[in-house]
């Protein structure tokens, strides 16, 4: 679905502190009213070596598919951030997004798409929105920190392993911050090598049995990369599930 004239758009570009990385980039879609307004959080393992380039494609899509669309850019391991900054700087990029762009919100459901490490922000930041959808998740930075995935990022990120700040950590992880009362959508790969696919299995479990309104694709043969590719064979039925959510969260 992705148009490949979208690619010439220039977002807008809006500040919500004074540092580099503070930043969301906003893209109108080509009608007058999107169906709905998605808020798109990359991932990296909190590592600044990543930025908001990875998220682009998934904007590209949604702006031919008609929806509204930020790009939230925030501080991360090696250009200031770490626990809480990231978690902070999200917060502030969310609420700066909503608030410069209002009819956009009231246009549609408002909903947070994180990937990996984005993930993790999105499912912690699940208050500001009407719906999340979890790509490829980080659920549990404590188990991150055991099976020391990444060359160990969840150090990097939280400064100290679990054992010696246990009750970070814990807010640090979805699985620990349940229920989040929004409509979840959760999307891995059985292939995934970067965030385990069982860790997702865990966090959907959890969200259940707290009483969460989940929903849980697990896709053969996707990648962790894949997982933010728009020409995947996931990507369509997410969309659905979007606009599905979409149509009942107006109705309730």
């Amino acid at each position: 679905m992705t148009d490949p004239l979208a690619a010439d758009v220039e977002p807008e570009i809006v500040r919500y502190g004074d540092a580099g990385p503070q930043f969301v980039e906003l893209w109108a879609p080509p009608v007058e009213t999107p169906k709905g307004y998605a808020i798109l959080i990359h991932g990296g393992y909190w590592r600044s070596l990543w930025d908001t380039t990875l998220m682009r494609p998934l904007a590209y899509d949604l702006l031919a598919r008609g929806w509204a669309v930020a790009n939230l850019e925030y501080r991360s391991v090696g250009n200031g951030g770490g626990w809480p900054v990231t978690l902070q700087d999200v917060h502030a990029g969310i609420q700066c997004a909503k608030d410069e762009r209002p009819q956009w919100c009231a246009a549609g459901a408002v909903v947070s798409i994180g990937h990996s490490a984005g993930g993790q922000l999105a499912l912690l930041a699940a208050h500001l929105v009407d719906a999340v959808v979890a790509l490829a998740p980080v659920t549990d930075v404590r188990r991150v920190d055991a099976e020391e995935l990444d060359d160990n990022a969840a150090l990097g990120f939280m400064g100290a392993h679990y054992a010696d700040m246990p009750d970070a950590y814990g807010l640090a992880s979805p699985i620990s911050q349940l229920p989040l009362e929004r409509p979840i959508l959760v999307v891995h790969g059985d292939v995934d090598v970067w965030v385990p696919e069982g860790h997702s299995e865990d966090f959907v479990q959890a969200a259940v049995a707290a009483g969460d309104d989940i929903d849980f694709q697990k896709i053969p043969g996707l990648d962790h990369r894949a997982a933010i590719d728009p020409a995947a064979a996931h990507w369509d039925g997410t969309v659905r599930w979007m606009e599905q959510t979409k149509d009942l969260l107006a109705k309730a």
